[in-house]
């Protein structure tokens, strides 16, 4: 088991959610969040006055699945995400130590779904 974290442009949300649905992965976590990479942030001209933002707007999902779900998953959210430019975001995998749905108590992969 796999917890992917993908951070992406807000923009691309809807496209991503597209293709992970095709690779029949629907569980996923969406939240708004603020940070930046390399760039830093960008600089902005506000009533004639340059203002640098250092935090953007971005999306991070975060999606658990089975081993046999972590390529097409990561695939998904390339295809997905890319715009080519600078700021298409990050993916991170991490193993998952365990799962447990609360309802039934299910625990591991079966839980997952």
């Amino acid at each position: 088991m796999k917890l992917i974290i993908a951070i992406i442009q807000p923009h691309k949300l809807e496209d991503v959610k597209a293709e992970l649905y095709t690779t029949d992965v629907n569980l996923i976590t969406v939240s708004e969040v603020l940070g930046h990479g390399r760039q830093k942030g960008v600089t902005e001209v506000y009533r004639g006055n340059k203002e640098k933002g250092n935090l953007l707007r971005k999306i991070k999902l975060e999606v658990a699945v089975n081993d046999n779900f972590v390529e097409p998953t990561i695939k998904a959210i390339i295809k997905g995400a890319r715009t080519g430019e600078i700021g298409d975001g990050k993916i991170f995998v991490l193993d998952l130590k365990d799962c447990v749905r609360i309802r039934t108590e299910e625990r591991g992969p079966i839980a997952i779904g």
